[in-house]
Formats: C-alpha cells, sequence, structure tokens
C-alpha cells in the first residue's frame, strides 16, 4: 500500500535504470559501511574462537540478540596482553570492513580490552593459572643458594640506578665476590626477548648466583617480567635465580618462578652476599668459643693427668712394698697378739683348771668315816642296795668291794 498526500498524484512507472552487478553492489556497501563505521567501540561476549597459524584470530562477539565476525590481524596482537577466550565478555575498538568476494562484513579489531578488568591484570592471572598447573611455583623445583658466592651474574639495564645500588652494597658486604653485568632491555615491547636471551646467556656462565631484575616503575614498565617467555626461561635456568623487580609492593610472575624473590634489587644483594660484619663477628665468637673450650679441655686433662699421677704413685712398686712391708709387720704384730691371747687364755683356763682340781681333791673333799658306795659302777646310796648285792665302797685312797649281807632301816 502506498501512501500519499491529497492533491499530490504518484507515478509508478519504473525507472528505466541499468541493473548492478553483485560486485558494484557490495563495492557500494563496503564504501557505505566503512567510511559510516570508521572506528567504533562495541561490547559482546567472544564466541567461535580460533587462532590461524598465521597468527590472525578470527572470532565472533555477542549479546541475546545477535552476534558479528570479527579478526584481530597479527600485526595488532602484540598488543594484546591477556589470552581470549570463549565466553570473555570483552570491550572492542576497531573498524567495520567488508569482504566483497563474500558479501560479508565484519569487525577489524585494533584493541580488545576485557570488560570490568584491565587486560594487564587478567593476564596476569591467566598466567598465574597456567604456571601454577605447570609446576613452575613448586618448592620442589626451587634451588638453594650457595652460601659464599664467588660469581654472581646480574641481569639488568646496564644504565638503570640499581645496578650502582647492587655494586655499593655487594662491595660493603663481601668484597670478594665477582660481579657480572649482562646489559639488557627491561623495557618495552622487545625487552622481553632481550630478558630470555641475557638468561640463557648468563646461564652459560657457570655463575653461583644470578639476579634478574630492575628498578622500580608502572605494572607497564614492569610487563616484561610477567611474560610466558621470560618466566619459562627462569624455570628452566640452571642457575639459582633471585628475582629482583622494582619495590616490595609490585609482585612479579617471575618472582613466583624464580628460586628466591627480593623485594628489590639492592635486597637481592642483601640476599645474595653474607655480611662480612657478620662474619667478623662470627669470627670473634667462634675464636672466643675456641678457647673457651680449649681451656675446658685443658682443665679437664690436667684433672685426669694429676688422678693418673695419684693412681700411679699409689700403685707404684716403692708403695706397694711398703704396703707389702706395713701388711707383714701388722701381720706379725697381729700374730704375736693373737698369740699372747692364746697364752692368757690357756692360762687362764689352766688356772681355773687347777683351781677346780684343788677344790675337788677327793681328800679334801672326803671326810673321816664318810665312804662312796658303787653299785654296778654307778655312785649308789644305801637304799638302793639289796641283799646280796656286791658293791664298792671307796674313799680318797681305798677301795673295797664287799657283799652286802644284810639291810637293817632306822
Amino acid at each position: 500500500m502506498i501512501y500519499c498526500k491529497k492533491g499530490l498524484s504518484l507515478n509508478l512507472e519504473p525507472l528505466n535504470l541499468d541493473p548492478l552487478s553483485v560486485s558494484q553492489l557490495n563495492n557500494q556497501i563496503k564504501s557505505l559501511l566503512e567510511s559510516t563505521f570508521i572506528s567504533v567501540f562495541v561490547e559482546g561476549e567472544i564466541s567461535n574462537l580460533t587462532t590461524h597459524s598465521s597468527g590472525h584470530i578470527y572470532f565472533s562477539i555477542k549479546d541475546k540478540d545477535s552476534n558479528i565476525s570479527c579478526v584481530m590481524f597479527k600485526g595488532n596482537t602484540y598488543s594484546l596482553k591477556f589470552k581470549l577466550e570463549v565466553g570473555q565478555k570483552v570491550t572492542i575498538n576497531g573498524a567495520i570492513s567488508v569482504y566483497t568476494p563474500r558479501g560479508s562484513y565484519q569487525l577489524i579489531c585494533s584493541k580488545i580490552e576485557p570488560s570490568g578488568i584491565g587486560s594487564l591484570a587478567l593476564a596476569y592471572e591467566q598466567l598465574k593459572k597456567k604456571f601454577q598447573a605447570l609446576g613452575y611455583f613448586d618448592s620442589s623445583h626451587k634451588k638453594m643458594l650457595p652460601k659464599f658466592p664467588k660469581t654472581i651474574a646480574i641481569v639488568t639495564s646496564a644504565t638503570g640506578a640499581a645496578i650502582e645500588d647492587m655494586k655499593k652494597i655487594a662491595n660493603h658486604r663481601w668484597p670478594l665476590t665477582k660481579l657480572l653485568l649482562i646489559p639488557t632491555l627491561v623495557q618495552g615491547e622487545s625487552a622481553k626477548y632481550d630478558i630470555v636471551n641475557s638468561i640463557k646467556y648468563a646461564d652459560t656462565l657457570k655463575a653461583d648466583i644470578m639476579i634478574v631484575g630492575r628498578g622500580g616503575g608502572s605494572i607497564e614498565d614492569l610487563w616484561a617480567f610477567n611474560e610466558e617467555i621470560v618466566c619459562e626461561a627462569i624455570f628452566n635456568a640452571s642457575t639459582p635465580i633471585i628475582s629482583a623487580v622494582g619495590h616490595e609492593s609490585d609482585f612479579m610472575l617471575s618472582d613466583l618462578v624464580a628460586d628466591i624473590r627480593a623485594s628489590t634489587p639492592s635486597n637481592a644483594i642483601e640476599i645474595s652476599l653474607p655480611s662480612q660484619n657478620d662474619i667478623i663477628f662470627f669470627i670473634d665468637d667462634l675464636k672466643s668459643n675456641y678457647q673457651r673450650y680449649m681451656q675446658n679441655i685443658i682443665s679437664k686433662k690436667t684433672l685426669e693427668v694429676e688422678k693418673l699421677k695419684e693412681h700411679f704413685k699409689q700403685n707404684s712398686i716403692h708403695i706397694k712394698l711398703d704396703n707389702m712391708q706395713n701388711n707383714i709387720t701388722n701381720l706379725k704384730n697381729n700374730f704375736n697378739r693373737e698369740l699372747i691371747n692364746i697364752f692368757h687364755k690357756k692360762q687362764n683356763n689352766l688356772n681355773i683348771i687347777l683351781e677346780n682340781f684343788i677344790l675337788n681333791e677327793p681328800s679334801k673333799k672326803v671326810k673321816k668315816g664318810f665312804v662312796q658306795v658303787l653299785k654296778n659302777n654307778m655312785i649308789s646310796s644305801l637304799e638302793e642296795i639289796d641283799i646280796d648285792d656286791i658293791v664298792e665302797i671307796t674313799d680318797a685312797k681305798v677301795i673295797i668291794q664287799a657283799k652286802t649281807l644284810s639291810k637293817i632301816f632306822y
């Protein structure tokens, strides 16, 4: 249906125009779109992501209602700090381009940022997860630092303030260690390649320790130490590595991969080298402890020698002869005392026997007219004697054998 104003007529006869070819139409559309959408800023979710062997990245971004094809050519991917993943929500700066052979249009991306978070922050988290999965942070891979390094290789800028500070601290702490500077580009897009090459070269020098780092700066300035190839070089190095990037608050992925993380380049030197003052104090303490220890040993040995001398004295042949002579003398004295005691005891016994003999002599015991009667060789009373018994009647001098003729009781 065609509407027109009242009083006006509408000529519906077709215009006599030559038709356009498909190519012509697509070229006109291309010209119109590319001149109109020179710069676009769009947000969407990534899908159909493909990275071509040429380095170009092809994908689509979509919302709930539609999608648009996108491409980021290799030349622009160098500015891409994080890894594109399906499902990521991103913002894109670019321009519309039409591919006339197919009559399709796509968004040519010059810059891609994650929505709601900086690209560097996202890249940091992505790489951190990747390295953690690969075991780059595991303590089992960490190498110990030697206590007294003879040589330290330093991968950093030759013109920065960091190297001068490191030299001063090294000279103050332990001037015996040799420092080998490998001048390295530590900032900018090509810095990561230079850092990798310097690490590989330093690893061939057979240094005791390698310090990789630089002074402070913005996250963009320090980013080379978050790059995947730099972290891989640190992980694969055979030399113990200290990562010393920026300030205390700066925390790079190289810090996590390295064997030890230092808060600053100056701190890296402090970690690497012993303090000569501490060693002097240690030697003084060691000397004092040694002197006390030796004095204790000498005192103990002196006491042992004195005891041995006393023991030897007690066990010498002269002491033994003296002891034997004393023993002989004591035995002799004891023998004499015992013999005298025996004589005294025997004399006492003899005296007692003599006294008993005197007291019990029959001639003194028996009164005149009294006799002793024996019956069967046993002393008996007269009451025990019967008629016709044969008895013995004795006194102190006489024994009479008699036969009992009679027995009268009173």
